[in-house]
């Protein structure tokens, strides 16, 4: 997860959410590089003794890690996008094929209601008016409640100050 937070301007608050990935570029071909070998070694080993079948199972196993990593790689694209302003609270949700889905709240009627950290599955829900929308469901426990602070506080600032016309 990344939480990216500007809050310069009392009235502004700003957070893209993005679900956490271990392994980078370099990390995944370094991975690639040492399990390729190793499994290359093994196969013509195989090869070698007569055993050649196992040299392609070994290959198979390497083309189906691979494919795991790239598709890890893949939905790690989604992120959700908050962004507080005085006269809207936006919320820009994009998956992972980059489709988006924006929802608008009024600022002053939003209610945050914090995940349950006993509960398996608890979500920060943001409800308005009827209208309920999950935020940061791929984050763990204690950045969901950390951001729920974050957020939660820059609506009570926000609400504390005067209106303008």
């Amino acid at each position: 997860m990344s939480v990216t937070l500007a809050t310069s301007d009392p009235s502004v608050f700003e957070a893209c959410l993005r679900p956490h990935r271990s392994l980078g570029r370099r990390g995944f071909f370094v991975l690639m590089t040492v399990v390729v070998g190793v499994s290359l070694l093994a196969s013509l080993r195989f090869w070698f003794v007569g055993a050649w079948p196992v040299s392609g199972f070994i290959l198979l196993d390497v083309a189906l890690l691979w494919g795991a990593f790239k598709l890890n790689n893949h939905a790690a694209r989604r992120f959700e996008a908050v962004e507080l302003r005085e006269s809207e609270l936006l919320v820009r949700q994009v998956d992972a094929r980059g489709r988006e889905r924006a929802v608008r709240f009024q600022p002053y009627w939003v209610r945050v209601e914090r995940p349950d950290p006993e509960l398996l599955n608890s979500q920060l829900v943001l409800r308005s008016h009827g209208r309920v929308l999950a935020v940061g469901s791929f984050l763990p426990m204690e950045e969901r409640l950390a951001f729920a602070d974050a957020l939660g506080e820059a609506l009570g600032r926000m609400r504390r100050l005067p209106q303008s016309a």
